[in-house]
């Protein structure tokens, strides 16, 4: 289940922002047990590098990755740690 949802975050992230560099990290073993992860949704880390960040805030940077994520968020994502940044930050 883990590979799956990988490739559709990725999948939704590239589509969205043609991204020069996307790392994802499965976080989900570190957080077993945890109240929020009894649901099946996992913990993930996104580094994303994208030149349609660029001239926007960290806050709208965010919420653009909530956006494209979409109902992964409610389906598949539970806990979501971003690092998103215009090209001449990667």
């Amino acid at each position: 289940m883990s590979a799956a949802r990988i490739a559709a975050i990725r999948a939704r992230l590239e589509a969205a922002f043609a991204p020069a560099q996307i790392d994802i990290i499965d976080d989900s073993a570190r957080h077993a047990g945890h109240a929020g992860a009894r649901d099946g949704r996992g913990h993930f880390k996104v580094h994303i590098v994208s030149a349609a960040f660029a001239g926007m805030p960290p806050l709208a940077r965010h919420r653009a990755v909530y956006t494209a994520l979409g109902e992964l968020m409610q389906t598949d994502i539970h806990a979501l740690q971003i690092e998103a940044l215009p090209p001449a930050h990667g």
